[in-house]
């Protein structure tokens, strides 16, 4: 494949940095919209051929590099017999493992409830154009079991799953293993129906201090990033708000790294491993104001754009 996309992430050198989104295809386009009219989340998610159309969206609205599957992190928790549905308010387990006293026994893992997934990633290679890669995705150790244990909360700081983290190591282990287990089963089943890339979206690093995080769940992003590189898929990791914490992070974790916008780029840079390549940082919000000051915002990126190679905006 001729994919700007892929030939960044394999240290090849490209005529300009790919830019993807992270949440490319969703409530950004009017297009997405319309289709929310008609379908819930649910559907679209449940239906091949429109988790197709969804995901391509971005492509074809906004000239992106890469598409990314068109599915939900808490799949996982799902496949695991938490019982999750779907509702016009959000994602909503019958009940949060907080509750049970040893909730490691409550798992049940049924991979084939994963398998709606792969037809869609089926039509999806079918109808993608010839240059633009597919991004598979799962949810992080730690991103995973806090939505496990809590619940679908408005309260994004999750108390109740922290206190669990500090009273309860064992059992977070035990979980975080059976999370880990099930997510490179996962990740296998992707590759076999033709992803280019993998994508570990671990949204809620940055709620525990990172030594904290390197002790209970780096061990399994090492391993989803091994699984990874034996099937030659470049591998991204998102540890969103994890500051300085990356530089704890080697090329045994990752190919690439995403950043959020709360760090300078140059700084994250600075402490990275010089292996590890950088997808980020732009504040979305940034689109709020005005023009020139979009523009100067940008031109600071194609500056790091032109000393650093190993970059995806």
């Amino acid at each position: 494949m001729n994919s700007i996309f892929l030939n960044t992430l394999n240290g090849k050198s490209s005529e300009r940095p790919p830019v993807w989104f992270m949440r490319q295809a969703g409530r950004v386009l009017p297009s997405y919209l319309k289709l929310r009219e008609q379908y819930s989340f649910r559907q679209m998610m449940d239906n091949p051929e429109l988790a197709a159309d969804v995901t391509l969206l971005p492509v074809n609205d906004l000239g992106v590099d890469a598409a990314i599957l068109f599915s939900d992190i808490l799949v996982i928790p799902n496949a695991m017999g938490m019982g999750l549905k779907f509702t016009d308010k959000g994602p909503v387990f019958e009940k949060p493992l907080k509750e049970y006293d040893q909730p490691s026994k409550k798992l049940n893992p049924d991979p084939s409830k994963l398998n709606y997934i792969y037809d869609a990633i089926d039509a999806i290679i079918r109808k993608r154009p010839d240059n633009i890669p597919l991004i598979g995705f799962c949810g992080g150790p730690l991103t995973v079991l806090v939505y496990m244990l809590q619940g679908i909360s408005t309260n994004h700081s999750f108390p109740d799953a922290i206190k669990f983290l500090y009273q309860n190591k064992e059992e977070t282990l035990k979980i975080t293993d059976a999370i880990t287990e099930l997510s490179i089963e996962y990740l296998k089943k992707q590759a076999e129906h033709k992803i280019d890339v993998f994508q570990l979206f671990e949204t809620h690093a940055g709620l525990i201090p990172s030594d904290m995080y390197n002790e209970l769940f780096l061990p399994s992003v090492k391993k989803i990033s091994a699984t990874a590189k034996s099937l030659n898929l470049p591998f991204i990791f998102f540890p969103k708000g994890f500051g300085t914490g990356v530089s704890k992070i080697t090329p045994e974790h990752c190919d690439f790294i995403g950043i959020d916008w709360q760090t300078n780029i140059y700084d994250i840079k600075k402490l990275l491993n010089h292996e590890i390549g950088i997808q980020g940082n732009l504040d979305p919000r940034l689109l709020f104001a005005n023009k020139s000051v979009i523009e100067q915002k940008l031109n600071e990126y194609i500056d790091f754009g032109s000393k650093n190679r190993n970059w995806i905006f």
